[in-house]
């Protein structure tokens, strides 16, 4: 440094001096202002109307160590006494943080405070509604509360079905998503196909996620793969595969057409000769005249890896498909399908 710049040793050391000086101020800083918040949150009511303090219950689960400091009880205990809107939703709010950050809390709470939360699905106030969706999520990520959650699945497809919003269906979706459909919920997935589809076309990018990993969990389902095929969809539905769309979307779009080509590939559905809509989802992706191929071979040069990846998994199942259809052609039977509850 001396024999570079000659003379302006000293200064350099003065530089290096004040930039540590301000270094250990800034840090000094960050810890007062964390220190404040975490005092703030503790001081807080215990039923205040603004969401839980995360600060404050980080602290708590560390501080108590294994015993329970009460906060998700008293915040059930508030859910039942009569509240206003706002401070409703701020309490389901503040339920879903606690059981994400308390989790031995949450999994001592029971089938009635579930109850409790679910009962918000009929609130009246549709950001209620949401708020108590987004709880039940929280909760179905323990184990033992998935199957009486369970029990609210004809109530959240109903709110799916009859609710044009987007942060509904984001919610809905996530904990339809979250849980183990069981057969008896088939018959009423059934009727909530046609509106799946519909958000798939016309909802936000996040409710589209959603939608496309439900409906290819629901592809995989043999009595609603023809009811998922036979939806009727719009003349421009293979623009969903428009390589100018995020990642994560044409991925798992990527995956339900893998899904459904699959499905078509076993030994019951190639036994049936089924008869599809002009307009259905079937004809768009698989008929004739469909021009999915062509987005296919745009998709394998696509920026993301694993788009590329998927998209030649789709090229390879439904090479696959054509050899097996010309096999089965030969001794398919003649079938027509109509459910009552179609």
């Amino acid at each position: 440094f001396q024999s570079t710049f000659p003379g302006r040793k000293m200064e350099y050391l003065e530089m290096c001096t004040r930039k540590n000086m301000l270094s250990v101020a800034t840090g000094a800083g960050a810890l007062y202002l964390l220190y404040k918040t975490v005092r703030a949150g503790m001081n807080s009511p215990p039923f205040s109307q603004e969401p839980v303090s995360i600060a404050r219950l980080a602290v708590e689960q560390g501080s108590f160590a294994g015993k329970d400091s009460g906060e998700l009880r008293r915040l059930l205990a508030s859910l039942s006494q009569k509240q206003d809107d706002y401070a409703k939703s701020m309490m389901l709010h503040s339920i879903t943080r606690c059981v994400y950050l308390l989790e031995s809390e949450a999994a001592a709470c029971t089938y009635e405070d579930i109850r409790q939360v679910a009962a918000a699905l009929d609130d009246k106030d549709k950001g209620i509604k949401i708020q108590a969706l987004n709880a039940l999520k929280a909760f179905a990520g323990i184990r033992k509360f998935r199957i009486k959650i369970q029990e609210f699945v004809p109530k959240i497809l109903e709110l799916i079905s009859t609710i044009w919003d987007t942060e509904l269906h984001i919610a809905g979706l996530r904990l339809l998503n979250g849980l183990p459909l069981p057969d008896h919920t088939h018959p009423l997935l059934r009727r909530t196909i046609p509106t799946l589809i519909e958000i798939l076309q016309a909802g936000s990018t996040l409710a589209q996620v959603q939608v496309l990993k439900l409906l290819s969990d629901l592809a995989q389902k043999e009595d609603l793969l023809y009811d998922i095929m036979n939806c009727q969809v719009h003349p421009d539905f293979l623009n969903l595969f428009h390589s100018s769309l995020p990642g994560n979307l044409l991925y798992e779009m990527l995956v339900f057409v893998e899904k459904l080509s699959e499905g078509r590939l076993t030994p019951q559905y190639q036994s049936v000769h089924w008869e599809y809509n002009e307009l259905s989802l079937h004809a768009g992706l698989f008929g004739e005249d469909s021009r999915l191929a062509d987005r296919l071979l745009s998709l394998i040069i696509h920026p993301e890896e694993e788009v590329q990846i998927q998209a030649c998994k789709v090229i390879l199942s439904l090479q696959l498909c054509k050899e097996e259809e010309t096999k089965a052609s030969s001794h398919r039977i003649d079938c027509s399908y109509f459910d009552e509850e179609n």
